[in-house]
């Protein structure tokens, strides 16, 4: 996310070869300093923001 917000969205670039040594010199600057994901929602709160993506879970579903 970081990649896209922060450096992809915010510069230009005039070829392929010019993006990739782009990336990987932010890449090389932000791992200097690296920020460390934080989750905010627990695992059972995830799953179930998910639910109506992948709809019933197999230990909800009932055979016949």
């Amino acid at each position: 996310s970081a990649l896209t917000t922060k450096y992809l969205q915010r510069s230009v670039h005039h070829s392929v070869t010019e993006l990739n040594e782009g990336i990987t010199e932010w890449a090389e600057a932000w791992n200097k300093n690296p920020k460390p994901f934080i989750w905010t929602k627990s695992a059972d709160e995830i799953f179930a923001s998910m639910q109506k993506y992948l709809g019933p879970s197999v230990s909800e579903q009932t055979s016949d």
